[in-house]
C-alpha cells in the first residue's frame, strides 16, 4: 500500500483537481514522500485552488537539481513549492482576474425559534485579556447570519442553513437584570447581522423598547445591509447607535457575499444619520491587498464629506484575525476565496497579519481621518495593546479604562 492510498478517501484529497492529484501521486512514488509531506502538499494545493492560482507543478523548476540525492532532493522539491506558496501569502493579495464562487446558497435558509432556556445576554465571544478589549456585552436575539462572508467567525459556530430567532425575546429582555447605576455598551451584531432581518419577529421593536426602558445602556446595531426601512418609519431611541462594517467594493464583491455594496451601505447610513440617529463605521476587517491605500482613502474621504462628525459616534479599526477552527472551516469549504492568502502569524493565541503590516494599515487609515481625530471616537477592536500608541499615540492601561472612555464618549453624543 502506497502512502497515497491512505488519502484517497479523504475529503480534501477528493477536492483536489486532477492535475494536482496526479502531481502528488507521481512525485510521491518518485521521491518517496512521507505522510506529512503529502498532507502538506494537499493543504498547499487546496490553498492554490481556492486562491485561483496555478497548480503545484507550475512552481516546481523544470530542471530538477541533479546533484541532490534522496532525502535532499525530496526536501528541495517540497521546500521549493512551499517557498512559492509563502511568497504568494507574503505579498499584498491581488484580486485581478479573480472570480469567486460559493458552495452554498444562503438564500435557502430555514427560520426556527431558539430554545426557551437560552441565555441571550453575555460577553463578547472573542473577548480576551491578551488584547485591548472594550468589554462589549452581546445580545443574541438572532443566531446565524444570512450573509456569507468568507472570513466570518460565525461559520465556525453555526452551520446548516438555519437562522434562529428568539421566540420569547420580549420576555427575556424584560427579565435581564442590569445595574441601574452602571452604564453598558451592548451589541447585537456578534451572532448575526443586526439589520438584515428588519423587524422580523418584532425583533427591532422589542430591542428598541428594551433601550427605552434602560436609558443607561448603549445599544449598538451593527450591519452590512441596507435594510433600514423600519428605522426610517419608527422612532428610534436616542441610545441606539447604528453602525456599518465598511470595506472597499473589491473586498465586498470577492469576500462579503450577499451583503450590500459599499455605496448601498453608505447611502443607508446617510439616511439614518440625516434622521438624527447616531451612526458609526467599522473598518473591520481591513484587508492588505493591491491598491488598498487608495481604496480606503477614497472611502474615508466619502465619509468625511457626507457625514457630520457630531453625529458619528465611532470609527473602529481592525483586521483579519482567525482562530484555528475558522481557518479549518474555510479550507474545508468548496469555494474560491483569497482571504487566507496572507502571512498568518501568532497574534496572542489567534492568527493574523504580522505587526508591521497592521501598523502600516491602521496608521494609514487613521491619517486619512486627520480632521476628525478630536471629533469622533477612534478605537481598535481586539488588537495588540502596543498598537494603540503606535497608531493613535494614546493607550489604555486596562480594558476597564478603555470601556469607560468609550461609553463616556458615546453618551456625550447621545445626550447632546
Amino acid at each position: 500500500m502506497t502512502k497515497i492510498t491512505e488519502f484517497q478517501e479523504n475529503t480534501n484529497w477528493l477536492r483536489l483537481g486532477i492535475e494536482n492529484r496526479s502531481f502528488i501521486e507521481s512525485n510521491s512514488l518518485l521521491y518517496n514522500f512521507s505522510h506529512q509531506d503529502i498532507k502538506q502538499l494537499i493543504d498547499i494545493a487546496l490553498d492554490l485552488q481556492s486562491w485561483g492560482e496555478k497548480p503545484l507543478s507550475f512552481y516546481l523548476p523544470k530542471e530538477i537539481r541533479t546533484n541532490l540525492k534522496d532525502k535532499e532532493l525530496k526536501k528541495y522539491i517540497i521546500n521549493t513549492i512551499k517557498d512559492a506558496w509563502l511568497a504568494l501569502k507574503a505579498n499584498p493579495t491581488d484580486y485581478t482576474n479573480f472570480v469567486p464562487n460559493r458552495d452554498i446558497e444562503k438564500e435557502n435558509l430555514i427560520y426556527e425559534d431558539t430554545g426557551k432556556d437560552r441565555v441571550i445576554l453575555g460577553d463578547c465571544p472573542v473577548a480576551s485579556e491578551k488584547t485591548r478589549c472594550c468589554n462589549l456585552k452581546t445580545l443574541d436575539s438572532v443566531i446565524n447570519c444570512g450573509f456569507d462572508c468568507s472570513y466570518c467567525t460565525i461559520q465556525s459556530f453555526y452551520r446548516g442553513g438555519k437562522i434562529l430567532f428568539e421566540k420569547n425575546l420580549k420576555n427575556k429582555l424584560q427579565n435581564i437584570n442590569l445595574d441601574k447605576n452602571k452604564k453598558y455598551h451592548i451589541g447585537t451584531g456578534q451572532s448575526s447581522d443586526s439589520l438584515m432581518w428588519g423587524n422580523y419577529n418584532n425583533n427591532l421593536e422589542d430591542l428598541f423598547n428594551f433601550a427605552i426602558e434602560n436609558t443607561n445602556i448603549i445599544l449598538e446595531l451593527k450591519t452590512k445591509s441596507a435594510n433600514i426601512d423600519y428605522l426610517l418609519k419608527t422612532t428610534v431611541p436616542k441610545n441606539v447607535i447604528c453602525t456599518w462594517s465598511i470595506n472597499p467594493d473589491i473586498i465586498i464583491q470577492n469576500e462579503e457575499h450577499l451583503t450590500a455594496s459599499l455605496n448601498e451601505r453608505l447611502d443607508a447610513a446617510k439616511k439614518v444619520h440625516d434622521k438624527g440617529i447616531l451612526v458609526g463605521f467599522h473598518f473591520h476587517p481591513m484587508v492588505h491587498y493591491s491598491n488598498w491605500e487608495n481604496d480606503y482613502k477614497e472611502i474615508a474621504n466619502k465619509i468625511m464629506s457626507s457625514f457630520d462628525p457630531q453625529k458619528v459616534a465611532l470609527i473602529s479599526i481592525g483586521t483579519l484575525t482567525f482562530i484555528k477552527p475558522v481557518i479549518k472551516q474555510i479550507r474545508n469549504r468548496n469555494f474560491k476565496t483569497k482571504i487566507l492568502q496572507m502571512p498568518l502569524v501568532d497574534a496572542e493565541g489567534k492568527f493574523s497579519y504580522p505587526y508591521n503590516i497592521k501598523k502600516e494599515m491602521f496608521s494609514t487609515l487613521y491619517s486619512y481621518f486627520k480632521d476628525w481625530h478630536t471629533k469622533v471616537f477612534f478605537y481598535m477592536c481586539m488588537e495588540d495593546k502596543k498598537l494603540w500608541m503606535d497608531v493613535f499615540n494614546r493607550e489604555y492601561q486596562t480594558n476597564e479604562d478603555f470601556e469607560l472612555d468609550m461609553i463616556t464618549n458615546y453618551f456625550t453624543k447621545i445626550e447632546d
